[in-house]
């Protein structure tokens, strides 16, 4: 959840200030498909353009604190759209980037800049902060500065190092307890899809399509598993797997990062000649070891220590993209004692602002409201080191991240069984090599999901897959937008299979740069999922 550096990502940001109420356009075109509804109802837009998306316009929404008494509390979404242009019109697609606790205002002009224009223009591509997040009120932020460096060692080697960390996690969950006890009730995944459909109703659509990334593909089956009728088409990319919410999905996280980021150290020695750390791969992870434990023992710059190496690295585990990046920083403080490179990686991958203060509050209190996590700490820590002793990489990091639901101040709800019959075609995408949410998933949501598509990734290990620049992986997403068609295979896990981009070439070479969509993309989407 932690938000990536606009100097390498170029993402825009949508200017922040109250939503004014101002008349819907009148001449905009009615709608044409027999699937589409009438023109937004109880919505009022205004200009919220940036320099990347001058067309975006914003919104805010009340629903129901809680949709159970809709005449109670109120709390307010903020909404934004890219209005279509076509005659053609298909109604609103909603967009979702993940976290939870990811912001979609901005998603909603990346979605509709980077889609074939003659798609997008048959589509209001709609954005929102789910409750709690970004612009939407009320915006949780529980401790502020609970990421601030240093922290301690994220591996419990010692008892004290252990209390320690118990003690950061507790705190965190006793102060969401004490400053939203009234809302933390609400926060979940349920409750979000129901603003979804508050929102459909609000756009004046009979039904709604909708494209998310990574957490927002368990929102999007979610809201189809309450909703099947309000379904028109729908678009999962990297998906969570449905049986794991949310325990047992983080626990599998934790191999396949390890797995990715002995990928990154191998891709390091393939190219010596730029970062002189070794042609070995096990030689280079021995070294990023022994990195992490100088740095445990003296912070560079006094503020990347163990626990902040490991969260600038993360990222590294989304996308490929900001290798090159994470390589130079890693060869300069190994070769040449140099730790600055160091710093200012951490600053631009691992740091948390405000934003990620807010985006981790949405996040531990969706996750540890969605479902039972384990109250008791020897699970926790069993379960802990049997992976540490296979996958180190982030174990520890992962478990501490998610430690406040084992102190959580609200009862878990029972997961929601996603599967489901009644929707129209589905189309998932999945890498093979996902860290964040494992291939199992999307061939598991495929199967619970009766009638979807799953198109394949093969040998990519990137999450968040379309848009990013595999031309073959937009040619499905635009024909599935255009007229609903997906592949159909034989039978197999996949319906259809498309080659991965190559890996990134390092920085001083000629064919460094990486896809602008890929970037500006990984950095809307955000980390931890």
């Amino acid at each position: 959840m932690r938000q990536r550096a606009a100097v390498l990502c170029g993402a825009a940001v949508i200017a922040a200030g109250t939503v004014t109420a101002v008349p819907a356009d009148a001449s905009a075109p009615r709608p044409a498909h027999p699937a589409s509804a009438a023109p937004a109802a109880g919505l009022h837009w205004e200009e919220c353009a940036t320099e990347d998306y001058p067309t975006l316009q914003c919104a805010s929404l009340e629903v129901p604190l809680d949709h159970a008494r809709p005449h109670g509390r109120r709390i307010t979404l903020a909404l934004s759209r890219v209005p279509h242009t076509a005659k053609t019109y298909q109604g609103p697609l909603l967009v979702n980037p993940g976290g939870p606790g990811g912001s979609g205002l901005t998603l909603a002009g990346f979605v509709a800049s980077s889609l074939p224009a003659k798609v997008a223009a048959q589509y209001d591509v709609v954005g929102f902060d789910p409750r709690g997040v970004g612009r939407s009120s009320p915006a949780l932020d529980c401790r502020p500065g609970h990421f601030d460096p240093v922290r301690p060692d994220s591996v419990p080697h010692t008892p004290d190092v252990e209390r320690a960390n118990l003690a950061r996690a507790e705190s965190f969950a006793d102060a969401c307890g004490d400053k939203y006890a009234d809302v933390l009730p609400y926060i979940d995944t349920v409750d979000a899809a129901r603003d979804v459909d508050a929102i459909r109703a609000a756009l004046g659509a009979e039904r709604l399509s909708y494209f998310g990334y990574s957490y927002g593909t368990y929102l999007g089956a979610v809201y189809a598993r309450l909703y099947p009728q309000h379904v028109r088409r729908l678009v999962l990319d990297s998906v969570v797997g449905p049986d794991d919410v949310w325990y047992d999905a983080n626990l599998n996280q934790d191999l396949a990062f390890n797995d990715r980021h002995r990928a990154f150290l191998a891709w390091i020695a393939g190219h010596d000649a730029a970062y002189g750390l070794g042609t070995d791969p096990e030689r280079v992870e021995t070294a990023w070891y022994a990195m992490r434990a100088a740095l445990a023992k003296r912070p560079a710059g006094g503020k990347v220590g163990a626990s902040e190496l490991e969260d600038t690295y993360l990222p590294g585990g989304y996308y490929n993209g900001y290798w090159p990046y994470l390589a130079e920083a890693f060869a300069a403080y190994v070769n040449d004692a140099d730790s600055g490179p160091l710093v200012e990686a951490y600053e631009n991958f691992g740091a948390t602002d405000a934003a990620g203060d807010n985006g981790y509050s949405v996040y531990t209190a969706v996750q540890c409201r969605d479902a039972g996590w384990p109250r008791d700490w020897d699970e926790w820590r069993d379960d802990s080191w049997d992976l540490y002793e296979k996958a180190p990489f982030m174990v520890w990091n992962n478990a501490w991240y998610n430690a406040p639901c084992a102190f959580w101040p609200t009862g878990p709800r029972k997961p929601v069984d996603v599967a489901n019959g009644e929707l129209p075609p589905v189309l998932l995408f999945q890498a093979t090599g996902d860290a964040a949410t494992p291939y199992e998933g999307g061939v598991s949501a495929h199967r619970l999901l009766r009638g979807s598509a799953l198109v394949v990734e093969e040998g990519g290990g990137n999450h968040g897959i379309t848009l990013s620049g595999n031309d073959c992986l937009d040619e499905h997403l635009a024909a599935y937008l255009t007229d609903g068609t997906v592949p159909h295979g034989d039978g197999g896990e996949a319906d259809a299979v498309c080659p991965a981009l190559p890996d990134p070439e390092p920085l001083e070479s000629k064919a460094a740069s990486t896809s602008s969509r890929g970037s500006t993309l990984h950095a809307l989407l955000g980390h931890r999922g």
